[in-house]
């Protein structure tokens, strides 16, 4: 012990030194009356590009929606065996984007930003769909035939390889596209215990089930999934879109139950977006970050992890899985973010004085549903949580087969060592591990962005393209 005290201190000094430079405040910006702005090294990666993007796709989100909407109603034409469609695609990122960051990160970025954090998590949507179309494109375009799995795999770490080893070099791999992917393989394995932990609390909070007894139906039932061989894409196919459209039509309800205050919630998200109470205050600073950084986490635009699904999908013109990208973080963040803010701050706020986290959540859904709300939660967050656990590692394949060769020994033992982290986070809470996810998706969004911004004129002349072909009438 004497020995391996310094050592394990010398490691978390390094780890809170990660740390603090990926999501600390690296700027400071003074404001009027004492408050401040603090700008985490992401959120000065993350929101330029954002409008980077935007601009040079001539604002994607808005003159393009309509485009989206008809590329995701296309019927799958599939050319390769076990491959997936565009949409299929879309479902499995929908998936992770649609998890806890949905539910626990809206709370979190209410509980301390106020209704006025929600606004700016709009923003960043709009601004994210520009960068998730680029992250979308270049999968496409520099995708490969899975030799395991069947159809297609790839990801940042393909791309960023093919921008940094020429083509005829013998390296086999990039140092920046390793470190991408075994960024990621981390960060995934942080999510997995997270995602044991919430649920295990969640249903202990809601049904008073022992944690040991909800986390080994949800490691039993993770197990025969994602250890078939291509069980993963049919199974979200059928869960995404029933727990999407049943989390919806439970907010329309409220919403139309408490339609009369409506007016006065939008006034107070943007009266508070733009710190009229909150610059009085000193809070400004805390509404804008609050809902930057979760708007950032919510829709995983720029980290790099929907890439890793948009490369697998065997789709006519790389662009339109761009379009489809884009179009998932207006679902992720416009639609179903909005909704629990919308649970909550359609709550008188006496109620949920000094509430955060799930007790936040589940005292707005008692007060609009009664106990069966608390239940719903339960339920809806089980699904949510589930279909991310599934989800990432379906993304974690193309890292894997990247850093280690394709082989099934290395696809496996890193599936279960998602499982053995899914079922300690049921059983406790590791603030560790935690944060370790955090640092693993920090480290892949400046891995990720390193490339993507230099080869986005690759991902804006595939745009180009395509809407050349379709002023044309060209087949794409």
């Amino acid at each position: 012990m004497i020995v391996l005290s310094p050592i394990r201190n010398f490691f978390i000094q390094i780890f809170d030194i990660v740390y603090y430079i990926l999501w600390g405040d690296l700027i400071t910006i003074p404001l009027p009356s004492g408050s401040s702005l603090g700008i985490s090294l992401l959120v000065l990666i993350l929101i330029p590009s954002g409008i980077y993007f935007t601009i040079r796709t001539r604002f994607l989100p808005f003159r393009l929606f309509p485009e989206m909407l008809k590329v995701t109603a296309e019927k799958k034409n599939l050319s390769q065996k076990d491959a997936i469609s565009g949409v299929q695609a879309l479902i499995v990122s929908t998936a992770t984007r649609v998890g806890m960051g949905n539910l626990v990160g809206v709370v979190a970025a209410i509980s301390a930003g106020g209704a006025g954090a929600v606004f700016w998590m709009w923003i960043i949507a709009l601004l994210g769909s520009s960068t998730a179309f680029a992250e979308g494109t270049l999968a496409q375009l520099y995708k490969e035939k899975d030799p395991l799995y069947g159809g297609f795999r790839g990801g940042p770490a393909y791309y960023i390889h093919h921008f940094f080893i020429k083509e005829g070099s013998k390296r086999k791999r990039s140092i920046i596209a390793t470190l991408f992917a075994l960024s990621g393989l981390i960060c995934w394995c942080g999510i997995s215990q997270v995602i044991g932990n919430s649920v295990s609390s969640a249903f202990e909070n809601a049904f008073q089930i022992p944690p040991l007894y909800t986390t080994m139906l949800l490691v039993g039932v993770a197990a025969v999934i994602v250890l078939r061989k291509n069980a993963t894409v049919k199974v979200l196919d059928i869960l995404v879109p029933i727990m999407a459209v049943c989390y919806f039509l439970i907010t329309i309800f409220i919403i139309i139950k408490n339609a009369g205050q409506l007016p006065a919630v939008f006034q107070r998200i943007f009266l508070e977006a733009f710190g009229l109470r909150q610059v009085a205050a000193g809070g400004f600073g805390a509404v804008i970050m609050n809902g930057a950084k979760r708007g950032l986490f919510s829709n995983e635009a720029g980290s790099g992890s929907a890439p890793c699904a948009a490369a697998a999908a065997d789709i006519s013109h790389p662009a339109k899985e761009g379009l489809l990208q884009a179009f998932g973080v207006f679902i992720d963040t416009i639609v179903i973010c909005s909704c629990s803010a919308m649970i909550m701050l359609l709550t008188p706020a006496e109620l949920t004085n000094g509430l955060e986290g799930m007790d936040f959540l589940q005292t707005s859904m008692q007060y609009h549903m009664g106990d069966i709300g608390v239940i719903f939660i339960a339920a809806i967050l089980w699904l949510f949580s589930f279909s991310t656990f599934i989800g990432i590692l379906f993304y974690a394949r193309s890292n894997v087969a990247y850093i280690f060769g394709d082989n099934w020994l290395s696809q496996t033992l890193y599936k279960i060592l998602g499982l053995i982290m899914l079922f300690i986070g049921g059983l406790a809470a590791y603030t560790f591990v935690w944060d370790l996810g955090d640092i693993g998706v920090g480290l892949m969004t400046v891995f990720n962005m390193i490339a993507l911004i230099p080869l986005a004129p690759r991902a804006i002349k595939s745009l180009k393209d395509y809407e050349q072909k379709k002023k044309q009438n060209l087949p794409d």
